[in-house]
């Protein structure tokens, strides 16, 4: 079986998939001092309630946008599951084009959105992600990664609204009535709500005159059923696309297991 993880800024997303589906799917807060101990106690009680072998793993692949959260993930495979990770960066095989100046440079969770969402939807395409930063990327017709925006997170601006407005208070995001608020907090989910709406569907328009193609939108992260109830631009919801580009990308860079004996193998 594959573990796969997906180190985000917000959180860390642990899953497993037996070649058929995704067995599991649990997160934990991102924190880069976290040790692959406090990884591994959380994990394997997460694994055994699943009804889960730590045995079972013999495959893990690694994407994270979080270098410091990486030795200690690293350690997580090494020590606990016996296997040598593979680490989602620009020198792996993606098989595709990565048509940027300095690839290294490109988030792995985008690329992981590019392979995922050109495999099961072909392109050209843009990927939106509603993460801790919202981006769009653009991949072409053949799969090839062409680049694409960062935009700050909704979650990232309403902190920031607060944080620097004495008067406005911290609110959760959700879809207003009307577009325009008859109170703060009714005005604050408007200009959020519309205003992403507004976001999504200028940069997507955009980067389709700039391609002078239609692009098919996909989007991803825990926001995108929410925003796609306020624009049609947003063709197809893949909360998996990032786990899937994991899976994806540990099957076109198979990583030989290690001999050493470790606490998996009593289990």
């Amino acid at each position: 079986m594959l573990l796969a993880i997906d180190a985000g800024n917000t959180n860390v997303v642990f899953a497993v998939h037996d070649g058929t589906e995704w067995r599991g799917r649990w997160r934990i807060a991102t924190r880069a001092d976290r040790t692959s101990d406090e990884y591994a106690v959380w994990l394997m009680a997460l694994l055994q309630h699943s009804g889960l072998k730590v045995a079972e793993i013999d495959r893990c692949v690694i994407g994270t946008v979080v270098p410091a959260a990486l030795y200690n993930l690293r350690r997580l495979a090494r020590e606990w599951f016996n296997v040598e990770p593979l680490i989602a960066r620009a020198a792996v095989d993606w098989g595709f084009a990565i048509r940027v100046e300095r690839p290294q440079e490109v988030g792995a969770d985008r690329l992981l959105n590019a392979l995922a969402s050109h495999h099961h939807y072909r392109g050209p395409l843009i990927v939106i992600d509603f993460g801790t930063a919202t981006t769009f990327d653009v991949v072409d017709a053949d799969g090839a990664y062409l680049g694409g925006v960062i935009a700050p997170g909704i979650n990232l601006s309403l902190e920031a609204l607060h944080k620097a407005a004495a008067r406005l208070p911290r609110i959760g995001i959700g879809r207003p009535q009307a577009v325009i608020g008859r109170d703060t907090i009714a005005a604050m989910q408007s200009g959020i709500f519309w205003g992403y709406v507004g976001l999504i569907e200028g940069i997507v328009g955009r980067i389709q005159a700039e391609q002078e193609t239609h692009l098919k939108v996909v989007a991803t992260g825990g926001l995108a059923p929410l925003f796609a109830e306020g624009t049609t631009i947003i063709e197809k919801i893949d909360p998996d696309i990032t786990l899937e580009g994991l899976r994806l990308l540990a099957e076109r860079n198979p990583v030989p297991k290690l001999q050493k004996t470790t606490y998996r193998d009593s289990l």
